[in-house]
């Protein structure tokens, strides 16, 4: 039997959508795609995100803040990859911009030093010097989103006592 795509009505689309953005905050472009994936005509798809956006379900602004605050508590994700991932679900330059001004500065200064603190003691074994140590720890918090100054500048102090 071949898979049939459900299909639903606009009531039906609408009363689907709102749960779905009850559950979690969600960006548009997510919203869009789980419209059209009910079976949606382009106009109903534009008029239920209207319905949604004036009912408060659907808000870029607080989805962005939310966003960027969750994955900086949870995954320690530092700004670059934030801002990355954030424009991958198509979120406008303004709410990205607003989105990173709700990450507290000395808390993100405070969780780069804990990472690289912790990626440095954990790199152990045969021949293992300060370079690699350095190597090993910018890597991956480059990789976790840091901006290359502020872990430069973190990795440094870090092998400054080793010295």
């Amino acid at each position: 039997m071949a898979y049939q795509k459900q299909q639903f009505s606009k009531e039906q689309a609408l009363q689907k959508a709102r749960h779905y953005c009850g559950y979690q905050e969600r960006s548009h472009t997510e919203v869009k795609e789980k419209l059209y994936s009910y079976g949606l005509r382009k106009t109903d798809v534009e008029e239920i995100l209207s319905s949604l956006i004036e009912d408060n379900y659907l808000n870029e602004e607080r989805f962005a803040a939310q966003f960027a605050g969750g994955k900086f508590r949870m995954k320690q994700w530092g700004r670059v990859k934030i801002k990355y991932e954030l424009k991958q679900k198509r979120v406008s330059e303004y709410c990205i911009k607003k989105a990173m001004k709700e990450i507290d500065e000395e808390d993100y200064q405070k969780t780069l030093e804990k990472l690289a603190s912790a990626k440095w003691d954990s790199v152990k074994g045969e021949g293992v010097n300060h370079f690699v140590k350095m190597s090993k720890t910018t890597d991956y918090l480059l990789q976790k989103g840091y901006e290359s100054e502020l872990v430069r500048a973190v990795v440094a102090a870090l092998r400054a006592p080793e010295g």
